[in-house]
């Protein structure tokens, strides 16, 4: 069994400045640097949504069940949900993050801190029954399932299990040696530890591997490579890099369409692009919206361009400029030939969990992406956290629509913070939120 204690050290040290996806590395001054998943936060600033509502939404009051009142639903929280939706604690757990349904339709949920993989079985009206999976592991974070293979992503290593009859038996390392924070050449300098993992429809299994920091060029030819997304082929071998320049793509699924997706978080403090009296200036007014986050689909050797290239427009087919810091005179990366990304969202919104839906829910949410939007850590005003879809079709995601909002007040306060939305097998979307420890049921009507 690993060593318990390191899971305490991270629930101390990690969690504190930015658990997952997003954080800056190597912050750098100024008041509006970007993205990343620290616990809740309080801003004296307005809030900004970049998000248009989903259509016919409407404010509600979370059900909270007396047995899961605790803080912070100790006082009535309301939220914004597609009208005749509602919205409400389904259990109550420390820091959950990543999910996936189970093929005996149980729900598990990663617990990086603790080193756990939960079961969440239903109980028809009442609470779920709570159960451990797996323990002792080293920050298990992705979660996926290939018929009746369940796949884990630790720190260090992506296993795969067979389970059956709710337990998982028999592990076996798909990919291992892996860099974490306990990597000797990194010393404990590792801001992206956390790993997602996704199986292709071949039974290629997929799995991210963050960059140390916020520009950490070197990651780029550590061996294996950071900030990129690896390929096992299916039946095995040595994983290779499928995508590169993903510097957290701590969202990985599969679309409806077999193809590969991440939701990927941007650099923070990127210096101003154009020429001018302004030009490689840390400017807050341009930080703040630039670069967009990435929602893109991966291909063989896809490029996303950092640290070197950064997105910029959209929200659909975003398109790439030069880094002023790392690639100014274009020498290290041709941007302009870098392929579009498909779609984007605000910058520093932080995109975590990412799951498809393909007719579990209602119209007009029978297709698309779900993402859990974890909300900016330092950005001024902050960007809100929130659970946003992105409608699917012919291929091609539509843009961003805002399915769960009100998590954050107009001061800047926040009660929640989202990570993943998967939808269950009963046409609901569960949503784990690890600064609120809870897991939400959004129900349709009826």
């Amino acid at each position: 069994m690993r060593d318990l204690l390191r899971h305490n050290r991270i629930g101390v040290l990690v969690l504190t400045a930015g658990l997952a996806a997003g954080c800056a590395g190597e912050p750098a001054p100024g008041p509006a640097s970007g993205s990343s998943s620290s616990p809740t936060t309080t801003a004296a600033s307005p809030t900004t949504t970049a998000a248009a509502p989903a259509a016919g939404a409407a404010t509600v009051t979370v059900e909270v069940p007396a047995d899961r009142a605790d803080a912070p639903f100790d006082q009535p929280r309301e939220a914004v949900v597609p009208q005749g939706w509602t919205l409400s604690v389904w259990a109550r757990t420390s820091r959950p993050r990543l999910a996936v349904w189970s093929p005996d339709g149980s729900l598990l949920v990663s617990v990086p801190s603790s080193g756990r993989v939960l079961r969440f079985t239903p109980r028809g009206d009442g609470p779920p029954e709570e159960s451990v999976l797996l323990d002792g592991l080293d920050e298990p974070h992705g979660l996926a399932f290939d018929g009746a293979t369940l796949y884990v992503a630790q720190s260090d290593q992506v296993d795969a299990y067979e389970y059956s009859a709710g337990a998982a038996r028999t592990p076996r390392v798909v990919a291992g040696g892996l860099p974490d924070d306990r990597s000797p050449d990194l010393r404990g300098a590792y801001s992206h530890v956390l790993k997602s993992v996704a199986v292709g429809p071949d039974g290629a299994v997929y799995f991210s591997i963050g960059s140390t920091g916020n520009i950490s060029e070197q990651d780029r030819t550590a061996t294996p490579p950071r900030a990129t997304v690896m390929r096992v082929p299916p039946g095995g071998g040595p994983a290779a890099p499928f995508a590169t320049g993903v510097r957290n793509g701590t969202g990985l699924a599969v679309a409806p369409d077999g193809s590969l997706w991440t939701a990927n978080n941007g650099r923070d403090n990127v210096p101003f692009p154009e020429p001018g009296p302004d030009y490689g200036r840390v400017l807050p007014e341009y930080v703040g919206d630039n670069p967009p986050e990435q929602i893109a689909k991966l291909t063989p050797g896809r490029e996303l361009g950092w640290p070197y290239c950064n997105s910029t427009g959209g929200p659909a087919d975003s398109t790439f400029v030069r880094d002023a810091q790392t690639n100014p005179d274009g020498a290290e990366m041709d941007c302009a030939a870098l392929p579009p990304v498909e779609q984007t969202m605000g910058a520093h919104s932080a995109p975590l969990g990412l799951t498809f839906v393909d007719g579990a829910l209602p119209a007009p949410y029978s297709q698309g992406a779900l993402i859990g939007v974890h909300g900016s850590w330092n950005r001024q005003p902050p960007r809100a956290p929130e659970v946003s879809f992105y409608p699917w079709q012919n291929g091609r995601l539509g843009d961003q629509q805002t399915l769960v909002g009100g998590f954050q007040g107009e001061d800047g306060s926040r009660w929640g913070r989202p990570v993943a939305a998967v939808a269950g097998p009963d046409g609901a979307v569960y949503i784990t939120d690890d600064a609120a420890d809870a897991i939400y049921r959004l129900a349709p009507p009826g």
